[in-house]
């Protein structure tokens, strides 16, 4: 990790003579500085007062010396140096005031007055606030009603941001046109970055507008409402000038809105990157992006910030610098954790860029500049990596859980009392394997070694993550997307290897999220996704990765009310946005795993309580916009299930839609599943047959559909009853052509009536039996009489019918 080092002097000036001092005194209202596109002039404002200075020598010449303005007039709000590479120097400095007057000025032998504009268009407007974006300006202005029609009602919602081209050029200064970008607006500071303006509301409140941010693209024409507690709110383009209202877009958005807290913002600033950098007034330092995504970064120490309190924020490259009552705070912003800190001897403090010089910033003070220096330490082997640090934290919060103690465990502790040997284990190899490629390895125990051996793939994959993140932080803008890509396939597939908790899914929603087409090729790779010859999906994944992807009612119960989903979801939603053709024979494919690893309605699996099929149209059912795609998906989600509920549903629909030609193919194909589908499905298209003609040119298919068990009879009730009714009595002959004749049901009944009974069939083989009815089996009859003076039993006596039997019988 970086370290400051001490504070060096650049230059000094006196106190007396230039006024440059004076203006840097502690004390009263808060000084600006402004530095020059070259870094080599600054340009100082308090109060109504301006000084311009060169940076090295610090003497320079006053704008309006000793400037003053009375009550009357109006005061600086702005000084810009607008985006001119065709004028000569380079770089001109614009001062806006606040009725909305523009002086250009350009160092030349001197200081000379370029040329004076005048900004806003009505003469009663007041400039609130203005920021520079390249050769734009945007500004946020007051428009007070007018005497005659003044209006009440608008209140706070007067003011209006606009924007308008400022070029310059050698032959002199052109002014484009006025665009508005909000109006009937309240009062907002407006931030420029090289590719967007930030928009913050000018005074705190309970009101509905101080709830955003807006943040405004004007290469897109496109405006983004972001609460940075909650994300985006709202993203629209604004194509006419009835869109850019403020009050239509609040109340298009109100639902949403009632239920954010304010903003809380002491300070606020734009860093090296574009991002906007806020400071709320307990002290918390975050970091919101053009998208509204808003990180944690830092919190500062001490009590609350108050109004008059002065918070000074710059980065450079990848350090904060924050100054707050005399304390110095440099952080580093990838990890959020404080470099160092420094308590300087000064109040009034102005942060300046370190031209030529990498890891270095610079500070104005009342004396002079100062710079301050960045090394990095001279072993690196003897600070601890973070990662050994998170261990000894994580171990810490696993420990007190499991404790019964009611004392507090703390990392000090953990490293020197000896009795919890697994992080100290953990905390070596770490060590070790981070250290072997700087420095020869150190020698570890060997039962460390043989863990450390266990852990080797582990550790190499950690490694190359960790040079994969670095490589993104550091990559040219044409190459983030393809690193981008890289890790979040590697971090799906981690997520995807180990158990998935309600962390790690609420994780893999914001990756799919963030990174939503990166996340579909990982999907793709991790389950191994493909189309066959047959133009079939395959999905040759793991059984591990199966369960995890399917998940089960732990998963589904683990769903708050924050918006996190199953990965089951997530996955269906990749697929209807990148390859919505396929997301069928996945729900396919999933129920075949499931019927192999899950026995049918078991409460363990996957179909436990909501079906396949159903999670995945309901991931349909959200979408925004509906169209006949998403009605042909809904079809064939519920085909592909194959349950007989699914595919009656499908059946209905497909009625609905009037696609007569699918229904019969749909019959005809699911018929053959089951009696009890088939019947069902015949009863369904019978009485459709019986209400219109439609299904006229398909009887030839749809007859031999007929189920062997109905009769005559139940198909004459089935019509009967589906019959469409008639106004007025009935005529034997109609000339609308659309009745249902005999003639038309003539086929079906003979086909029935013709065909065997089932009944008969029933008792076919017993009719056809060569003796009716069977001869009786032969019986046999015990004597349970003994012979008197023997154990042997008396032989049966044989029984017959016959009269001579009988009559020799009863001689005997």
């Amino acid at each position: 990790m970086k370290r400051a080092g001490p504070l060096r002097r650049v230059s000094e000036w006196s106190r007396g003579g230039g006024g440059l001092a004076e203006l840097l005194s502690p004390g009263g209202e808060p000084s600006r500085v402004v530095p020059s596109p070259d870094s080599g002039h600054l340009v100082l404002q308090r109060g109504g007062r301006l000084l311009a200075f060169q940076r090295l020598s610090g003497t320079g010449t006053e704008l309006r010396r000793s400037w003053e303005p009375p009550p009357s007039r109006e005061a600086p709000v702005g000084l810009l140096f607008p985006h001119s590479p065709r004028a000569a120097g380079g770089w001109v400095l614009a001062v806006v005031w606040e009725r909305g007057r523009t002086e250009l000025w350009r160092l030349a032998a001197g200081w000379q007055p370029l040329r004076a504009l005048e900004l806003c268009q009505g003469g009663r407007a007041r400039v609130a606030a203005v920021c520079c974006q390249g050769e734009r300006l945007v500004w946020c202005e007051e428009r007070p009603p007018s005497d005659v029609h003044p209006d009440a009602g608008k209140g706070a919602f007067r003011f209006c941001v606009c924007a308008r081209a400022l070029e310059v050029e050698e032959q002199g200064v052109r002014l484009g046109p006025v665009s508005i970008v909000l109006h009937n607006s309240p009062e907002y500071r407006v931030l420029a970055a090289p590719r967007h303006v930030f928009m913050l509301p000018a005074s705190p409140g309970g009101t509905a507008a101080a709830k955003f941010l807006l943040v405004w693209h004007p290469e897109e024409a496109r405006l983004t409402l972001a609460a940075p507690s909650a994300g985006v709110v709202r993203s629209k383009v604004l194509q006419a000038s009835s869109e850019s209202d403020f009050r239509k877009l609040l109340l298009s958005s109100v639902g949403l809105l009632s239920a954010l807290a304010p903003l809380d913002v002491h300070s606020c600033t734009v860093s090296d990157r574009g991002a906007l950098l806020l400071v709320s007034t307990e002290g918390a330092v975050s970091m919101v992006e053009a998208d509204g995504t808003q990180r944690h970064v830092f919190d500062l120490e001490g009590p609350p910030l108050a109004q008059e309190n002065t918070v000074q924020l710059k980065t450079f490259g990848s350090t904060l610098a924050c100054m707050v009552a005399g304390v110095l705070y440099l952080v580093d912003l990838n990890s959020g954790r404080l470099i160092e800190k420094k308590i300087l001897n000064m109040k009034e403090v102005h942060f300046l860029e370190s031209p030529g010089e990498e890891d270095s910033i610079q500070l104005l003070t009342q004396t002079g500049i100062y710079s301050l220096g960045f090394s990095s330490p001279e072993d690196s082997s003897r600070a601890e990596p973070c990662l050994v640090e998170m261990v000894f934290e994580e171990a810490c919060r696993y420990y007190q859980r499991r404790s019964l103690s009611s004392s507090k465990l703390t990392v000090e502790k953990l490293k020197k009392g000896g009795a919890f040997q697994a992080p100290v284990a953990l905390a070596a190899i770490l060590q070790h394997s981070l250290h072997q490629k700087q420095k020869p390895a150190r020698g570890l125990q060997d039962t460390y070694a043989k863990l450390l051996s266990t852990m080797s793939l582990e550790l190499q994959s950690y490694l190359s993550l960790e040079l994969l993140k670095s490589c993104v932080v550091a990559a040219p803008e044409s190459e983030v997307e393809s690193y981008c890509e890289e890790l979040v396939e590697q971090e799906v597939s981690r997520v995807l290897h180990s158990d998935i908790d309600k962390d790690n899914l609420a994780y893999l929603n914001s990756v799919f999220a963030s990174f939503p087409k990166a996340a579909w090729k990982a999907t793709r790779s991790c389950l191994q996704l493909q189309q066959n010859g047959d133009g079939l999906v395959v999905a040759r994944a793991t059984p591990e990765v199966w369960k995890k992807v399917l998940g089960g009612p732990q998963q589904q119960e683990e769903v708050g009310q924050n918006g996190v989903v199953p990965l089951f979801e997530l996955i269906c939603a990749s697929f209807l946005r990148f390859k919505p053709k396929w997301l069928p024979g996945f729900v396919e494919q999933t129920q075949q795993y499931v019927g192999l690893s899950w026995a049918y309605s078991s409460k363990e699996g996957p179909e436990g309580r909501v079906p396949l099929y159903k999670r995945a149209l309901g991931v349909l059912a959200r979408k925004s916009k509906r169209s006949e795609v998403d009605d042909e998906m809904e079809l064939e989600l519920l085909l592909c299930s194959q349950r007989p509920k699914a595919v009656l549903q499908a059946l209905h629909l497909l009625i609905r839609l009037k696609r007569w030609q699918r229904v019969v193919e749909v019959a005809e194909k699911f018929s053959k599943l089951s009696p009890l589908l088939n019947k069902e499905i015949f009863t369904t298209l019978l009485a459709e047959f019986a209400q219109h003609r439609e299904l006229d040119p398909y009887v030839d298919t749809l007859w031999p559909l007929c189920p062997a068990e109905l009769t005559a009879s139940d198909i004459l009730t089935v019509v009967l009853q589906h019959l469409p009714r008639t106004q007025g009595d009935p005529v034997p002959f109609s000339s609308e052509g659309n009745q249902l004749t005999v003639g038309l049901l003539k086929p079906l009944l003979q086909r029935v009536v013709q065909r065997p009974c089932v009944q008969h069939e029933m008792y076919s083989d017993a009719l056809q039996s060569p003796t009716f009815p069977p001869p009786a089996p032969p019986r046999e009859h015990k004597n349970p009489q003994k012979a008197a003076g023997g154990d042997a039993p008396q032989p049966p006596v044989a029984r017959t019918s016959s009269p001579s039997a009988l009559a020799q019988g009863d001689t005997v």
